[in-house]
């Protein structure tokens, strides 16, 4: 049976068929052949209306809805100029002022994308321009788009959240030090990699001159992660604060909310919500049928059983990720395998919070892995004339980066869970 489940959903990725029409397929031909045959389709409607039924994922929307405003707004484009003049008297200044406004800007929108977009658009001409290796510039912003998913609001920890039980207030507040810990590790790699450049400082007007600019998207991550460590709102209620005052921001700050721009958001907002809810759904349904059937079961006491070291098992768990993410977007991996491996997870005696974290940077890995990692399509969309290859030659030191993240919290869990406490 795992033979049928795992070589039909390969067979019908490589029809190029869309993520959640497969889970969904596969779903339904389990259901007929292993449960019943037709009867047991009474059961679809039921578990698509469950999977959605879930109050922890009324945060999603809002947070793709703010992402959207902001991506809009022209609030990135301030970031990056406050960035740069604070930072490019450094040698590779402007290689730090372009991860901290990835930083920044991930710590706003919550979306992988939106970050590297944003920052990608304004960035890359203006580093090229300046000297800097165009390879090395696509390395840093490809990578630094992923900070957009570590550093809350983060979907994919919403995602983790709405399939685990895990709360998402104590998810979000896991990944600002890891969050914090790679901006800085990626900073300080970029700054000795373009180390020999260096350019005129600006004067203390120009720098207080552009904070004041940008200080309302330094504001809202403040609003909404400071909301919910302090217990003033939930992570659902923090989401909806962070929509209102995004449009706030959009319609009276920028003043470019304007009905053209309002329809682009709303598009938008609902085209990937709703690509992400239909895949929820084909995978929850898929989890229907292989709960049936016992597969999840069985795969854990498979594991739990064998008379090897759980961190042998947190490996191959770590490469299987990997694997998948070479092939697969975040939010298929998390909804696919979840299901399995949480209750490995928590057979092995490892913490669920912990280990968010570390799939969450298996899922920025994703985001910069070829042949399909989302990232290295957006900046070669930015600029036609970048090649994958160039980008992926670029982007690699940040992969390596990345991998000795996992290994540093798989030695020193605390530095996630350390800040959690009583969050809720």
């Amino acid at each position: 049976m795992n033979i049928f489940f795992v070589g039909g959903l390969g067979t019908l990725l490589l029809l190029g068929l869309p993520v959640a029409f497969a889970l969904s397929l596969l779903a339904v031909a389990g259901m007929f052949f292993f449960n019943g045959g037709t009867f047991s389709f009474a059961q679809i409607p039921i578990i698509a209306y469950k999977s959605l039924d879930d109050f922890t994922l009324s945060a999603l929307p809002m947070y793709v809805l703010m992402s959207q405003v902001l991506l809009i707004s022209g609030v990135g484009r301030d970031l990056y100029e406050m960035a740069s003049r604070w930072f490019r008297h450094f040698p590779g200044g402007l290689a730090i002022a372009t991860l901290f406004c990835c930083a920044i800007f991930a710590a706003i929108s919550g979306s992988s994308v939106a970050t590297a977009i944003t920052v990608g658009s304004v960035a890359l001409p203006e580093m090229v321009k300046r000297g800097y290796n165009k390879r090395h510039v696509l390395g840093l912003l490809a990578a630094g788009g992923t900070l957009g998913i570590l550093i809350p609001p983060s979907v994919p920890m919403i995602i983790y959240g709405s399939v685990t039980g895990e709360s998402i207030g104590k998810l979000f507040i896991a990944g600002i030090v890891p969050g914090l810990i790679l901006t800085l590790a990626f900073m300080a790699f970029a700054a000795f990699q373009t180390r020999h450049i260096k350019e005129e400082s600006a004067t203390w007007a120009e720098r207080m001159e552009s904070t004041k600019t940008a200080i309302w998207g330094l504001i809202l991550p403040i609003i909404v992660i400071g909301g919910i460590y302090t217990g003033i709102f939930t992570p659902t209620e923090a989401a909806a604060v962070g929509v209102v005052v995004s449009f706030a921001i959009a319609a009276f700050v920028y003043r470019n909310l304007n009905w053209e721009n309002f329809k682009k958001i709303l598009f938008a907002t609902v085209k990937t919500n709703a690509m992400i809810l239909f895949i929820i759904i084909g995978a929850m349904l898929l989890g229907y049928i292989m709960t049936m059937l016992q597969i999840p079961q069985t795969i854990t006491n498979y594991a739990t059983s064998q008379d090897i070291s759980p961190w042998i098992i947190f490996i191959l768990i770590n490469l299987v990720l990997l694997l998948l993410g070479m092939f697969l977007e975040t939010i298929s991996i998390l909804v696919i395998t979840l299901p399995i491996l949480y209750p490995i997870i928590i057979a092995l005696g490892f913490d669920p919070i912990w280990f968010a974290i570390i799939m969450v940077i298996n899922m920025e890995l994703a985001l910069i892995s070829p042949p399909v990692g989302l990232n290295l399509f957006v900046l070669k969309g930015i600029d036609r004339t970048n090649t994958i290859d160039e980008i992926v030659k670029g982007v690699i030191p940040y992969a390596i980066i990345m991998v000795l993240l996992i290994v540093v919290l798989s030695i020193f869990p605390e530095i996630a869970t350390f800040m959690v406490g009583d969050v809720k």
